[in-house]
């Protein structure tokens, strides 16, 4: 009955919400006294339900510890002329490609370069046997003595008839005759001359020069095969400096590129997949006609110097094309953007060191910046790094970086904006 009365009586004083810390032990006391003491219960009763009411009691109105700021890493949002970018992947090509192949039929004797080599413009790089048009051309040019030796014998033989049809000693048929034959023997001469270089020219054809610098393939026929003109390509040469990077933007983006190409060339970066050297770096020289109706793409085409051989034809790169330059951009670390539920926000600091999110509109992201269109003003003071044990209003301790013992000043460093998301 007792233990009854004690547990109805801290009922009623909880309900009552009474903040009694000396009354109450006393009050308890008397109300104990007097009901032992009518009931003749032990006195170790009484005094043990006091103090298990008193404990009790006393846990229930203790005030929670209030929480320790949050470390957490703090900025200042920027502003600044960022460069108006579109991303695109890229297909390298060839500035030149050569297939070589044999002008004249024979045995490839020679070959004087190794696959893969880069060779010059002019180098020599094949040597098919050249003994069947050297004989050649020793045939044509002894053809061309004899023939000479003979339009010109033709030829005093119709000056002197002509002179005896002057006298009237010969018919005129016979001169014309000679006189024929005579030019009959010049234009024979003039085919040998011809033979010559035909001759000549194939003998030529027997060595086999690079037309362009570049570098070499596969040889596809080693010395010994025999060659027919105009068949496999021997070799391969591609001219890589400099080297073309074909790539295609959106429809969408057409008016820009009308304009900006028209007042000047667009400047273009390729960064190689898994390369960790800087972007190569060329300009757009060709924008194609049409639109590709099956992709809605812009065919465009970049010219890179390549003076490291970074780039390699056939390797897909990733492009960057800077259309132009937007300034004043507002701008905050990429990594103080938080994905939330209802959208993009950051954590704005306010000057009591409090924390409340605020959706932020972004469009893109340059050199780990993202350009902010809405949300955030110039100097504003925002949370860049720790965000994940962050709540609104949340108190934190503000840090140049995690685990910093010197925390930057925030207060007084910020814009008056409104804190509310």
């Amino acid at each position: 009955m007792e233990a009854a009365g004690i547990r109805r009586l801290c009922g009623r004083l909880k309900r009552t919400r009474r903040k009694v810390r000396i009354g109450l032990p006393k009050l308890i006391m008397r109300i104990l006294v007097s009901r032992a003491a009518a009931r003749r219960k032990p006195a170790i009763f009484f005094f043990l339900a006091m103090a298990t009411l008193a404990t009790g009691c006393s846990k229930e109105q203790a005030a929670p510890p209030p929480r320790p700021p949050i470390p957490a890493v703090v900025g200042k949002v920027g502003q600044k002329t960022v460069p108006v970018e579109l991303n695109a992947v890229g297909n390298v090509e060839p500035y030149a490609t050569v297939a070589i192949k044999a002008q004249v039929p024979g045995e490839i004797l020679d070959v004087y370069f190794k696959e893969g080599d880069f060779v010059s413009k002019g180098q020599v790089l094949l040597k098919i046997d050249p003994r069947p048009y050297e004989a050649a051309l020793a045939q044509a040019q002894a053809a061309l003595a004899r023939d000479k030796v003979l339009a010109q014998n033709n030829r005093i033989q119709a000056k002197r008839y002509a002179s005896l049809l002057a006298e009237g000693v010969v018919a005129a048929q016979q001169v014309e005759s000679l006189t024929s034959a005579a030019d009959s023997s010049d234009a024979i001469v003039r085919a040998d001359e011809a033979a010559i270089k035909t001759t000549e020219l194939n003998l030529e054809y027997c060595t086999i020069r690079s037309p362009i610098d570049g570098r070499t393939g596969t040889l596809m026929l080693k010395p010994g095969n025999l060659v027919k003109v105009a068949d496999v390509p021997i070799v391969v040469i591609n001219q890589v400096n400099p080297i073309f990077v074909n790539f295609g933007v959106p429809q969408q983006f057409w008016p820009d590129l009308t304009k900006f190409t028209a007042e000047r060339s667009l400047h273009v970066k390729a960064m190689v997949p898994k390369d960790s050297g800087p972007a190569e770096e060329g300009t757009v020289t060709f924008l194609d006609n049409a639109v590709d109706t099956t992709t809605g793409m812009i065919h465009l085409r970049a010219t890179f110097n390549n003076a490291h051989n970074r780039l390699w034809p056939g390797l897909f790169v990733n492009i960057l094309l800077t259309l132009s330059q937007q300034g004043g951009a507002t701008v905050v670390p990429e990594q103080a953007i938080v994905d939330g539920e209802q959208g993009k926000f950051v954590y704005v600091v306010n000057s009591e060191n409090r924390v409340q999110p605020r959706p932020v509109s972004t469009s893109r992201t340059v050199d780990g910046q993202a350009v902010i269109d809405k949300g955030l003003r110039p100097g504003e003071m925002i949370v860049t790094d720790g965000q994940a044990r962050l709540s609104p209003n949340a108190r934190i301790e503000p840090q140049s970086s995690l685990g910093d013992a010197d925390p930057p000043s925030v207060a007084g460093s910020r814009s008056t904006s409104s804190d509310k998301p």
